[in-house]
């Protein structure tokens, strides 16, 4: 008999024709004929659930026009809201002259940012749901560019904390609308090139944002870093309003408040123990506090939402390991690309006086090798799965970090390129094969929450790794340069000559000392963010081989 339609079904598969229905002419007295087939019995509900039934797993439809240009209207609010977190950091010491404030202050541009996305993140899924995605995308885009308007404005330090703390409940919100709604819109069979083209603005943007952001420092004015969103934002919600399908809302699903509350709480406070760990010390009674505070409130917001019937972020995606795994690698990857992205920079400034510009310029070649392989592995995850684009991917980006061991003051320009460039292929082809591994194993129901906590692991693993690994850096330039002090021939002759000119003879040695101890602390950073990439690279032999069963079907099919 014809299937009944079960909930989910489009309703436009065939019917399956039943050979008892009729007996074929001629049949024996064996041959029956099937009387009518009896209406389906009502399901009972199963007696006595621990928890409430979730909402329908959400309607996912293809726009009659295809999924390429809104894929392109959802790229360009990721980029935007990503971009935004590195050309930021280019302006930071211009902000500071103009604002007359110490360094220490200053930080809180880009803390008051950080400990927002924190607390804005884990709502945004359920934002979604209520809100609608295409509602809330238009939402965010308009309040983005209204507050980067506003930080373009900003007259002092205070009012631009201010302004940056709106302007990241809306740059939390996009990435985590732009990812469900990517996996909304496109075909299973077509998500790994979909997400290589998404991808663009998860690390491309990072590698741009300080070339950009040095120019406009540079020759124009900084404050055009944050006036540049608003036509960018303004024209992408008007695409975004005439191009994104519309998504039934999820009427009725109550906002679980303790949970939010301590999921916001812990990682607020996580997050501002690494921010202020340096100039509070690590070993200092605040940062013990905040730290142990903050993973009491995760393990209690864990236990909530196994209890609450409607939970904010349903936690039983952890219970899938290909999507724990792709977390682990995404983590590794992302304090890979951060920390070059932080530490080269800032040693090309000090050690060899090259200006922002140009030091954006140099790490420019490294975002255009990305901007190539994030489409190719998109396309080699459709065809052999994310294993091996992953497990290339994180080998070739190791020795690529393990070459930048070899930093130092007489590096020539075209070894960091090389070295940088030779980094980003192995994350551009491991980047998007890793992620969208991980979030293909979740049921389409829970596609919101592994979402949020992609992005959450995205943006406190890059928190995290880099306070962790600076703190690293600073004690070991604290050990080495006292170690290398030690070392100074007292009694050479042309030490003691130095040595009667004052300070200003001795200032070149100082001043090689101080560059040689700067390098060596930063190739051990390197190294041990190689070593964890080779970790990776191990882990990445567990993902899944081949193309998702579904793309196999149908290749099948078509053969």
């Amino acid at each position: 008999m014809a299937q009944p339609m079960t909930r989910g079904s489009t309703g436009t598969e065939p019917a399956v024709a039943d050979p008892t229905v009729a007996a074929p002419p001629g049949a024996g007295p064996a041959t029956a004929v099937a009387a009518p087939p009896a209406p389906p019995r009502p399901q009972a509900p199963p007696a006595g659930p621990s928890r409430a039934p979730g909402p329908l797993a959400p309607a996912s439809a293809t726009p009659p026009g295809g999924w390429g240009l809104p894929l392109a209207v959802l790229i360009i609010g990721m980029f935007m809201s990503i971009l935004d977190t590195s050309i930021v950091n280019v302006a930071i010491p211009t902000i500071q002259k103009e604002f007359g404030t110490t360094t220490e202050d200053i930080q809180w541009i880009a803390t008051a940012y950080t400990l927002c996305l924190g607390i804005v993140v884990p709502a945004s899924s359920w934002l979604g749901d209520r809100v609608g995605l295409k509602q809330l995308y238009l939402v965010s885009l308009v309040a983005f560019s209204a507050a980067s308007a506003l930080c373009g404005m900003a007259w002092d330090l205070n009012s631009m904390v201010a302004f940056r703390i709106l302007q990241a409940v809306p740059g939390g919100i996009i990435p985590v609308v732009c990812l469900t709604t990517l996996y909304r819109i496109v075909p299973k069979r077509k998500i790994g090139i979909a997400m290589g083209l998404y991808g663009l603005g998860i690390v491309v943007a990072p590698a741009i944002g300080p070339a950009l952001g040095g120019y406009l420092v540079e020759y124009v004015d900084w404050r055009l870093i944050f006036y540049i969103n608003v036509p960018i934002g303004v024209l992408g919600a008007m695409a975004a309003l005439a191009v994104l399908p519309s998504f039934p809302r999820i009427a009725g699903r109550r906002f679980d408040v303790p949970g939010f509350l301590t999921i916001a709480a812990g990682l607020f406070a996580l997050l501002l123990a690494v921010s202020e760990g340096a100039d509070w010390g690590w070993d200092g009674y605040r940062v013990r506090l905040l730290v142990v505070g903050g993973l009491i409130l995760l393990a209690l917001f864990v236990v909530i939402e196994l209890e609450v019937a409607q939970p904010l972020l349903d936690v039983r995606v952890f219970r899938c390991w290909p999507f724990v795994n792709s977390l682990i690698l995404i983590m590794i990857n992302s304090i890979g690309l951060f920390t070059a992205l932080f530490y080269i920079p800032l040693f090309l400034q000090e050690g060899q006086n090259l200006e922002a510009f140009d030091t954006g310029l140099m790490l420019l070649p490294q975002a255009l090798v990305m901007l190539v392989m994030m489409p190719i592995a998109g396309r080699l995850f459709d065809l052999i799965g994310p294993r091996i684009p992953a497990f290339v991917g994180l080998c070739v980006n190791g020795v690529g970090t393990l070459l930048l061991c070899g930093i130092n003051a007489d590096m020539t320009h075209s070894e960091v390129v090389g070295w940088l460039m030779l980094r980003s292929f192995g994350i551009g082809l491991s980047m998007m094969p890793i992620m969208t591994g991980g979030i293909s194993a979740i049921p389409p129901a829970m596609i919101g929450a592994a979402s949020a906590f992609n992005n959450v692991v995205q943006r406190v693993s890059m928190a995290f790794g880099v306070a962790a690994l600076t703190a690293l850096a600073t004690a070991m330039q604290a050990q080495v340069m006292a170690d290398r002090s030690g070392l100074l021939p007292g009694g050479d002759p042309r030490a003691a000559g130095m040595g009667h000119d004052g300070l200003t003879g001795m200032y070149p040695v100082m001043q090689r000392l101080r560059l040689a101890t700067l390098a060596t602390s930063y190739s051990n950073v390197f190294l041990v963010v190689a070593v964890l990439t080779f970790i990776g690279a191990g882990l990445a032999l567990f993902m899944r081989h081949g193309p998702a069963p579904e793309t196999a079907e149908k290749a099948a099919v078509e053969v």
